[in-house]
């Protein structure tokens, strides 16, 4: 009886730290992603980049084809089912590759693809879905940038991508692609709770200088920061 109720005590105060832990965890993420980083832009704003979301994760987009990069040199058209040309744009996003590859939507998350994104066991990739247009909306903002700021964002996501040996970004061969006109590449980093996709996101934005939370898991962060 003695060992089940000490059993019974160590589970309680698991349960209790966990959930200490959670709403912790919560707090610190809606009180550092309030606190605005850049939140004064001085420079020229001289080119037009987008921020979207399905609900959960924050792409960047931006025109295929722009003075400083033309992404579809590296992120080629023919890594897409379709392989189309003519499209306007392009939204990239870095995240879990178990996530990106193997969950279809959040009702069919496994146990073991949660765990392993969640305390960085898993690797990472970067997945590009290209756009013919884009529609400024509730999950869609439009964000003025200098050019300096646009190349440092250019960069940053760059430095995202794997490369192998012969300096070539990698392409994810899949047949789980979410359409025609959407490719996957592996990535560099890890994934965790603490470290999810839009943390990805918001600091590529801190680190181009641009409005950014202090810290932020979520994507409703980075969106207040751009209000329609």
């Amino acid at each position: 009886m003695k060992y089940i109720k000490l059993l019974i005590k160590i589970i309680l105060i698991s349960i209790s730290t966990l959930g200490i832990c959670v709403i912790i965890y919560f707090l610190a993420a809606r009180g550092l992603s309030n606190i605005t980083v850049n939140e004064v832009q001085e420079e020229p704003q001289e080119f037009t980049m987008y921020l979207t979301t399905n609900g959960m994760h924050t792409d960047f987009v931006f025109p295929v084809k722009s003075d400083l990069i033309d992404w579809s040199k590296e992120l080629k058209f023919e890594h897409t089912k379709g392989q189309r040309r003519n499209f306007a744009y392009i939204a990239l996003g870095w995240g879990d590759k178990g996530f990106f590859l193997d969950v279809e939507d959040w009702d069919s998350v496994k146990p073991g693809i949660a765990l392993n994104a969640a305390f960085g066991l898993g690797t990472t990739a970067i997945h590009s879905t290209y756009l013919s247009n884009i529609q400024i909306d509730e999950n869609t903002r439009e964000v003025k940038l200098s050019k300096q700021q646009y190349q440092i964002l250019i960069d940053y996501i760059l430095s995202s991508f794997k490369r192998d040996t012969d300096n070539n970004i990698i392409n994810i061969k899949t047949d789980k692609a979410y359409g025609l006109n959407d490719s996957f590449y592996e990535g560099e980093g890890k994934y965790s709770f603490l470290y999810t996709c839009n943390t990805w996101a918001n600091s590529g934005l801190k680190k181009a200088k641009m409005k950014a939370c202090l810290w932020t898991p979520f994507q409703e962060g980075i969106f207040r920061k751009y209000n329609l």
